[in-house]
């Protein structure tokens, strides 16, 4: 046996220890798990505050390890978390920022990784993903130039693996990737195989090897092997070598780490193993570390054994649902906290339209009469917020307020962005107001003013439809869009259609009142241009949807359940429910209400039934006139727990499709996987908990099908889901419990606060299609970016200077409806990043999943009162289905991938803006 320091697969000149073909070679990798934010806050790990809850302070563990590594230039460190090592790096001074630079460049410490954070992977989506990346690698590219680059995604502590980062990941260059978390049944099943290194064929829309990744499974998780921890909060011996010593231990040591060594072996297929020396936040105090694994090197490399061959297995499915036990199924997070998933998600819409108008709005957005700012804190706390404790919602309380808090606080600094570049796009510098509470029914300007302006900015780049509601306290109103012309609109509501990257102005006024036609009792019929729903007169409840267009009809029920949460007294377990694991008392859940109380409300605009379940469930159906989708707007809680029962609640669409025990679930928001009731495709599953076992998660859409009909539900956040029984599709909404499930978080989840003492109130939406199976994609792909990126809205109040610019639109063209925005953005001070994607998974679209060819122009325009235009014809973009881009600069190619991580702008002229508004008034 060999034993050495590795810092990753791919050997680099100079950097690695030599290895011997004929011998067992064991790589040891020093490493620390540094969360950004879990039990204590990004600030307090970070400066290792609040001790009494956690002993942790990175800034502490990388003094350290600079230290240590500069003592023996045989030293290996790799860094992960570089959210972490930035705000160390800003703290150095410039000869310590050469000693690393140097340590760099040697090899001696190594990045992994690279994002800002180590994401989720259930939970996060994929636009978001590539955001927080971005940000980890452009810092260490720039910082620390080639040597900087990560080589090996490293994904050690992520409750499951979805394909989707592994897709990314191999897009992004990296030649492999690392984790330590699967299914105890797929591990025990590959240990006896050997199949613990694998190629993961990430995508069936890319061509291979493009979204191949090499990947490994790491042999404890990501902590060392028993009795080999030498951190100061670990109680393993040190190496005590002085022969003259009488508890000297150096034989018994070599002789445990040999027989470790040699049983890993027996469950990896190569002479190459590795062994990952730390966990979380160790090495705040390197030499203890080091000093010992200095000693086991030593006296180990005296051994030798020898190695065996190679055979590596293909995988092309994802590693969800993960369980470390029987009973232990980690799918209770893909929908705790569902108020922090909601704000997550509808931050990366602010998020991307303040990059946009950043953009848009030229140097003016930085600098104009609302203040100077910028999108850098608001896209840091986006960063942090993917972190698989953030989003997952497996973080304490205090924890989850203060991500909710940085959200808020880069929000508030994107909005003198977005208010500057208004400003510069329309011409009036007239005060920008957010209504941030809408969603609540709350806006102070629109319920007291008589006469104010909706300024709506969609950051799609194609036209949209969006309904737009507000509170008012007038009795009736007139829309006048920006030609002064009226739009159809309601008292109730009001609807209107934006362009591409546009923002209009629609001017609401008082007018005599309008008729509504509302209904006391349900109303059995909603019918729109597209669709029909029907309700059951006696329970209240839908009992079928019809597509007009192409003359389908299902039958469908829909209701709200409650599975009660094991407490963990239990004869088979004493494992209980909590932020992690979702575990059941029972495969029958309570139902709520077999009927619900119901009103209706019929306009030309929509058409609404809504449906009271309990206190403390509620739903309004909406279908809008020329919607494709039926709306479901949910509100959840506060769930009532002085029964002293912890519960779990569901909505359940019961259907006439035949869907055999399948159903579908996106990765990340972005490719769709087949799920099949009771199986995994690589190993034999002994179900042992038939309800969590059969969840996974879901964030952007499922859907049924059968040969005829698919019902796809697109989700406005992530959340769990299974499809139980034939014909049926679940997902879970909210969860209150009342234990801890024993993961390390300490506290049960729990939601309450000062807004809600008696307990969280969720709200939010399902989006119902129903299409034929051929052509469904075509609705739901563009539905589900409408939810993702939705138009934003600004209000300003009375009268509009004559001079007010009305419209303004991005783009002078559309772009084609398979072809995606994901990315524009200010890079450097005269560049921006664009980033288009083919949305459209191979074959699940006859019109949209062919090759798209959009021939670009870049025109820039300063935003001052002197204007210069000129365009810049690009060469044509080929865009390929689910992402796959052809004709791109040379690093952007499947060949040079694995030297190009770094995605970065190809052209150097701003995009220009035009931009658009739109009023209302009061009379």
């Amino acid at each position: 046996i060999l034993i050495s320091w590795l810092i990753t697969v791919v050997i680099f000149s100079g950097s690695c220890h030599a290895t011997m073909p004929n011998m067992l070679n064991v790589h040891l990798v020093p490493h620390t798990h540094d969360d950004v934010g879990w039990l204590k806050t990004v600030d307090q790990y970070y400066y290792g505050d609040r001790n009494d809850i956690q002993h942790a302070g990175v800034q502490y563990i990388l003094d350290s390890v600079v230290d240590q590594l500069l003592k023996n230039p045989d030293r290996r460190f790799i860094y992960v978390e570089t959210a972490f090592f930035f705000r160390w790096w800003k703290q150095q001074s410039d000869g310590m920022r050469q000693t690393v630079k140097q340590l760099v460049n040697e090899g001696r410490l190594e990045f992994v990784n690279g994002g800002w954070c180590m994401s989720d992977e259930a939970t996060t989506h994929y636009s978001a993903v590539i955001d927080q990346m971005t940000m980890g690698l452009r810092f260490l590219n720039e910082t620390f130039g080639p040597c900087g680059r990560p080589r090996v995604a490293w994904h050690i502590d992520p409750f499951g693996h979805a394909r989707e980062h592994a897709s990314m990941f191999a897009q992004m260059g990296y030649d492999g990737f690392f984790f330590g978390r699967l299914d105890y049944q797929d591990r025990d099943r590959r240990r006896t195989d050997k199949d613990q290194e694998l190629l993961w064929r990430a995508s069936d829309s890319l061509t291979p090897p493009m979204a191949d990744l090499f990947t490994g499974i790491l042999p404890n998780g990501y902590n060392p092997p028993d009795g080999f921890c030498w951190d100061q909060s670990c109680d393993d011996p040190p190496i005590r070598d002085d022969p003259d010593l009488e508890d000297y231990n150096v034989d018994d040591v070599v002789n445990r780490f040999l027989m470790i060594a040699s049983g890993q072996s027996l469950v990896y297929k190569t002479n190459h193993i590795i062994m990952t020396m730390g966990s979380d936040f160790q090495y705040e105090n390197a030499n203890l570390w080091y000093k010992n694994l200095d000693k086991l090197i030593h006296y180990v490399n005296a051994r030798q054994a020898n190695g065996s061959k190679v055979n590596v297995q293909m995988r092309l499915d994802d590693f969800f649902p993960y369980a470390d036990n029987a009973h232990n199924f980690w799918t209770g997070y893909f929908t705790s906290r569902p108020a922090l998933k909601r704000y997550e998600r509808l931050s990366n819409s602010y998020l991307q339209t303040c990059n946009q108008l950043e953009v848009l709005g030229g140097p003016f957005s930085g600098s104009g009469p609302f203040g100077h700012d910028d999108s850098w804190t608001m896209r840091r706390a986006m960063a942090v917020a993917q972190h698989h404790d953030a989003v997952s919602g497996t973080e304490k309380q205090h924890v989850a307020n203060d991500y909710a808090r940085r959200l808020a606080d880069g929000w508030q600094h994107c909005q003198v962005v977005v208010s500057n570049s208004l400003a510069a796009l329309s011409g009036s510098s007239a005060k920008r107001i957010y209504c941030d509470n809408l969603n609540i029914s709350v806006c102070p300007l629109t319920e007291s003013s008589h006469k104010f302006s909706v300024n709506v900015y969609n950051p799609l780049a194609r036209p949209v439809t969006w309904p737009v509601r507000l509170p008012v306290n007038g009795t009736a109103y007139t829309v006048l869009d920006a030609n002064g012309k009226p739009v159809d609109s309601q008292l109730y509501i009001a609807i209107f259609k934006f362009d591409k990257l546009m923002i209009v102005k629609y001017h609401l006024i008082d007018i005599d009142p309008v008729p509504c036609f509302e209904i006391p009792l349900c109303v059995c019929v909603c019918v729109c241009q597209f669709l029909r729903a029907t309700f059951d007169p006696d329970t209240g409840l839908l009992s079928s949807l019809s597509n007009l267009e192409t003359k389908q009809t299902i039958r469908l029920t829909q209701n709200f359940y409650w599975y009660n949460a094991s407490d963990g007294n239990s004869s088979v377990s004493n494992q209980p429910s909590g932020a992690y694991i979702f575990r059941p008392n029972s495969s029958t859940p309570f139902v709520i209400s077999r009927t619900a109380k119901t009103e209706s409300l019929q306009t030309s605009v929509v058409q609404e039934v809504r449906q009271w379940f309990s206190p403390w469930v509620s739903q309004v159906v909406r279908l809008y006139a020329d919607s494709r989708a039926l709306e479901l707007e949910w509100t959840v809680g506060p769930l009532p727990v002085d029964d002293d029962l912890g519960k779990e609640v569901i909505t359940r669409l019961d259907t006439s499709i035949d869907s055999s025990g399948i159903f579908y679930t996106d990765s990340n928001g972005r490719e769709v996987l087949q799920r099949k009731k009771d199986f995994r495709p690589t190993w034999d599953l002994e179900q042992t908990e038939p309800i969590a076992g059969n969840y996974y998660p879901i964030n952007s859409r499922a859907y049924i099908k059968d040969d005829v009909n698919q019902l796809t539900v697109v989700t406005d956040r992530s959340q769990g889901g299974g499809s139980i029984q034939n014909g049926s599709l679940e997902i879970m909404l909210h969860r209150r419990l009342l234990y801890d499930d024993v993961r390390g978080v300490g506290e049960p989840l729990n939601e309450t606060s000062d807004v809600f003492p008696e307990g969280l109130v969720a709200r939010g939406r399902l989006l119902l299609t129903l299409d034929r199976p051929q052509s469904a994609a075509d609705t739901h792909r563009p539905l589900a970016q409408e939810v993702v990126l939705q138009p934003l809205l600004t209000f300003t109040s009375g009268d509009l200077h004559p001079n007010t610019r009305l419209e303004f639109s991005g783009l002078q063209d559309a772009l084609p409806p398979a072809v995606h925005l994901l990315t524009l953005s200010q890079w450097g001070e005269d560049s921006v990043l664009l980033r288009l994607e083919h949305q459209y998974q191979s074959g699940e679209s006859k019109q949209h999943t062919q090759p798209v060819t959009v021939n670009l122009q870049v025109r820039h325009t300063h935003t001052h009162t002197h204007t210069h235009t000129h365009t810049l014809s690009l060469p044509p973009c080929h865009c390929h289905p689910a992402g796959q881009t052809r004709n791109l600069p040379r690093r952007f190619t499947a060949q040079n991938r694995k030297r190009a991580p770094f995605v970065g702008p190809e052209q150097t002229e701003a995009l220009r803006v035009c931009g658009g508004f739109w009023q209302m008034v009061q009379r």
